[in-house]
């Protein structure tokens, strides 16, 4: 599985507007946790556990988990 590493910038659009992006960067971590900052904030995300499974990759929902809401991936 693709684990989330720190000091790497990860980016995702929106599902509405394609030219809508956001950016963040990795900067701590935990087995179950990620801390990401975009420049502005600071927020610590968990990591969906069924979601990553699934992409094989861990997936995080920094904007929170709704129907279409962007996800984070590693």
């Amino acid at each position: 599985m693709k684990k989330f590493e720190i000091g790497k910038e990860y980016s995702m659009r929106s599902a509405c507007d394609h030219n809508c992006i956001w950016s963040y960067t990795v900067i701590a971590r935990t087995a179950a946790t990620i801390t990401i900052s975009d420049g502005k904030e600071t927020k610590k995300c968990r990591v969906s556990k069924q979601v990553s499974e699934w992409n094989n990759a861990e997936t995080i929902y920094p904007l929170g988990q709704y129907s279409m809401s962007p996800s984070l991936v590693a």
